[in-house]
């Protein structure tokens, strides 16, 4: 995403902004307190320079989780944007109302820099306390006192903490259970389920094949499989299906955009049920390299999503500090709301993953697809030890996430930049995707994006290439997602120019 977590990361993604307009496999190092102490707050961009320059918190987010680790993000941006509004001659915040600065006091960076930064720090405190610590090291060696908790409206430092305060209470209860209080007095669990979904079918038995099967797999969740216990087998809950209840920023009913029922994977329908199986398994004997490579960057929601915004800003030349925050909230909103829509639609259509399809339409006949790690395509297989590329998310499969994150987000940043300019390369050094690590790629591959509308598309399908989603779900998923794209543009834009209701 646009920010690794909270705690003062961006992506490597952010990293290109100012920087190359190609990335690799690899993350940056992140910025030293003692280099950051060459920050210069007048002429200085807090983005671009020092937030940029972090690591992602992959310790503590899946890099797959998109409702959970984009919820960070924007709450982040949201910071940003509200702790500056009072420096420019006509923006209002979204979240707090702080009167306007005189115009002498943004004749440089500084005032902004410094807002929008104590502004980040009390949002990190307030949603991810685990990683203050590197952001209190970052202020305290650029010369600010992290502990400086004042609300003077009048300053920078009050009017960050007010921003970044604002947000939190606005937030706390939207729907998300962020604080895992919803229901229950003592030992909270933040951003369980509070709505009582329950699944059609248990992972052991398919009783519904039109219904989610939670899938039954080892405890690694993660596509490099660090983190888990050998030997110990999981069932999968739906991820935050509270997510279409949170309150959004351009809609109040997520229901009213239309998106029509699944009917590619409705088993009262065999013949169209049958299509989509064997287009998942056709998909899975073609495979290339390319295709791995872009199913990973795609399912990496702190690479795939991020990055692409910053290659963008780079390919139209370097923006002022005031811009690139109003292009990265811009962005942040459109993932935001379209996933309140999106997770309405999941929990409306509660759609089966191919893994359950494939394995109800062949059963243990041999079918033709990726053998698994390292065995390139087999015509042996028994459908009902088919996997696909990727692993399987924690939700629905209808509508896809991926491709409708990566639409809203395209069109937003379409709007702000009036063209469909992207121009990025991702370098994939030989061996180095974490599904078939030292054997794909083959040799090193560049990728690359002359547009929005080639990215959009490879993001989509990428799930079908992964495995993961069905090609009737990648196609419909680019125009559900671009509509938010448009929404949060025009949102932003109103509190650019100051045209929104006081509160």
């Amino acid at each position: 995403m646009l920010l690794g977590g909270i705690g003062g990361a961006s992506t490597a993604a952010l990293a290109a902004l100012g920087h190359s307009g190609s990335a690799t496999a690899a993350e940056p190092a992140g910025q030293t307190p003692a280099a950051a102490a060459d920050f210069d707050f007048d002429t200085g961009n807090f983005v671009r320079d020092l937030i940029a320059t972090f690591r992602p918190a992959e310790d503590v987010y899946g890099p797959m989780d998109v409702t959970v680790l984009h919820r960070f993000i924007h709450l982040s941006t949201a910071a940003w944007f509200d702790a500056m509004a009072p420096y420019h001659p006509t923006a209002v915040g979204v979240y707090s109302r702080i009167r306007r600065r005189p115009s002498s006091e943004s004749t440089t960076n500084r005032n902004k820099n410094i807002a929008a930064l104590y502004a980040n720090y009390r949002v990190i405190k307030g949603v991810e306390p685990g990683r203050g610590t590197a952001f209190r090291d970052l202020m305290t060696a650029i010369g600010l006192d992290p502990d400086d908790e004042s609300e003077n409206p009048t300053s920078p430092i009050g009017i960050g903490n007010l921003a970044g305060n604002a947000v939190l209470a606005r937030t706390a209860h939207d729907g998300m259970n962020q604080l895992g209080d919803v229901g229950r007095t003592y030992n909270g669990r933040p951003y369980q389920d509070y709505t009582g979904y329950r699944p059609a079918n248990s992972a052991y038995e398919l009783t519904n094949p039109s219904r989610w099967q939670p899938k039954h797999g080892t405890h690694n969740r993660r596509l490099a499989g660090n983190a888990g216990d050998k030997g110990i087998f999981t069932v999968q809950s739906f991820v935050t299906p509270q997510q279409r209840l949170v309150r959004a920023h351009t809609f109040r009913d997520p229901g009213g955009f239309g998106l029509a029922p699944p009917e590619f994977s409705d088993h009262t329908r065999p013949r169209d049920y049958k299509r989509s199986v064997d287009e998942i398994l056709e998909a899975s004997a073609a495979l290339t390299d390319e295709q791995k490579v872009k199913a990973e960057i795609f399912d990496n929601k702190f690479l795939g999503v991020g990055i692409s915004v910053g290659a963008a800003a780079q390919a139209h030349g370097e923006l002022d500090l005031d811009d690139l925050v109003h292009l990265l909230f811009g962005s942040t909103v459109a993932i935001y709301d379209s996933l309140v829509a999106i997770w309405h639609y999941k929990a409306k259509y509660d759609a089966v993953r191919p893994f359950s399809a494939v394995r109800h339409v062949y059963g243990s006949r041999r079918v033709t697809s990726w053998g698994g790690v390292g065995k390139g395509t087999v015509g042996d297989m028994p459908a009902d030890e088919w996997t696909s590329y990727l692993n399987v998310g924690d939700h629905p499969e209808y509508p896809s996430g991926s491709g409708g994150v990566c639409a809203a987000q395209a069109q937003a940043t379409r709007r702000f930049f009036d063209d469909d300019v992207l121009d990025w390369t991702f370098r994939a050094p030989a061996g180095s995707t974490m599904v078939e690590p030292g054997v794909t790629p083959g040799a090193d591959l560049a990728v690359h994006w002359d547009t929005w509308t080639d990215f959009v598309r490879d993001c989509a399908y990428s799930r079908l290439w992964g495995g993961v989603h069905f090609s009737k779900t990648a196609e419909r998923s680019i125009p559900f997602g671009e509509q938010f794209g448009d929404l949060a543009y025009e949102f932003v834009q109103r509190h650019v120019r100051g045209e929104v209701a006081e509160d």
